[in-house]
């Protein structure tokens, strides 16, 4: 069987339940929620307005806004590069070069090897093995694409010969940048070449890829990961679960509004999880049943201090 019929195969039997497909929708929302706050590639001219602050914040030291929200929203696609924070640092030391960086990452004239082969190593920490490089570009090229959210070269080398009927990659004289490129093309050429993946988003393409060919410097690590987090999950789930069971048992919803609040649950971030837990414990709490939307995701939220279940 060749690589792009198994590719076929394993994909069709990817995702029977679709947990994963709500995940990475909510991580599209956090990649949204970080371009809102970050339009760079829609306004070019903003670089220029980036606080220092949101970089680096000083006395105390803390991370900013645009380094949390990039690693929040690529969180599960490589390891966090939040553990020192002297290369955070470093950018808002030399915020000049950083924004004359970003000018590049984001220019769509610029190809993929140009982007990450732009002289990064002026900031210290980012010239390295540029994956934090790597994210800020994909962060502001998602949508083009042309470029996944696979920080290593090794890993898109092993998916590279995984997938790719024809992958004969020969990068011995290549730049990291030109390197990273063309595994990336070969990939998305594999990705492209079937109808069913073909309609998948990057993201989703690539936690298919680490979940069906995990690259061996990561499968203990990432399984070890991925059990926690679905443990966690469950736990919270099935404490919603509960909720909505004892909100139906008092006739304060109904069998049907049960099954849309649950996978409303489903689809929502962290923080409104929060609000729908807190306005369906106050509906459970009231004597008579108000009036509420027969759809739950019509629901106006009003946003509460936060409350666990």
């Amino acid at each position: 069987m060749s690589r792009i019929n198994s590719m076929l195969e394993k994909a069709n039997a990817f995702d029977k339940n679709c947990s994963i497909k709500h995940e990475v929708e909510i991580e599209f929302g956090r990649l949204r929620e970080f371009r809102q706050k970050f339009p760079f590639t829609e306004n070019l001219r903003s670089i220029e307005w980036l606080d220092p602050d949101k970089l680096f914040k000083l006395n105390p030291d803390e991370v900013g806004e645009f380094f949390r929200l990039l690693e929040a929203s690529l969180k599960p696609f490589g390891n966090p590069t939040l553990n020192s924070s002297n290369i955070y640092r470093n950018t808002r030391l030399q915020i000049q070069d950083f924004k004359n960086l970003l000018r590049i990452a984001v220019d769509s004239r610029k190809s993929l090897a140009q982007k990450v082969d732009a002289p990064w190593e002026k900031i210290g920490g980012l010239g390295q093995d540029k994956q934090l490089v790597k994210k800020i570009i994909y962060c502001f090229n998602y949508e083009t694409g042309t470029v996944l959210p696979i920080f290593s070269n090794q890993h898109l080398r092993h998916f590279d010969n995984r997938v790719a009927d024809s992958f004969a990659a020969q990068t011995k004289y290549l730049s990291l940048g030109q390197e990273y490129e063309q595994y990336s093309t070969e990939l998305l050429k594999a990705k492209n070449s079937l109808p069913l993946t073909h309609s998948w988003d990057t993201l989703y393409f690539t936690r298919f890829l680490y979940q069906t060919y995990p690259p061996p410097d990561t499968e203990h690590s990432a399984e070890e990961k991925k059990n926690a987090t679905i443990t966690d999950e469950q736990l919270d789930l099935q404490s919603f679960v509960k909720l909505l069971g004892e909100l139906q048992s008092k006739g304060k919803i109904s069998g049907q509004q049960f099954r849309e609040y649950r996978e409303l649950w489903k689809l929502q971030q962290s923080n409104d999880r929060d609000v729908l837990v807190w306005r369906l414990k106050q509906l459970l709490s009231t004597e008579n049943k108000p009036n509420m939307p027969r759809n739950p995701s019509d629901e106006i939220q009003k946003r509460p201090s936060r409350q666990k279940l």
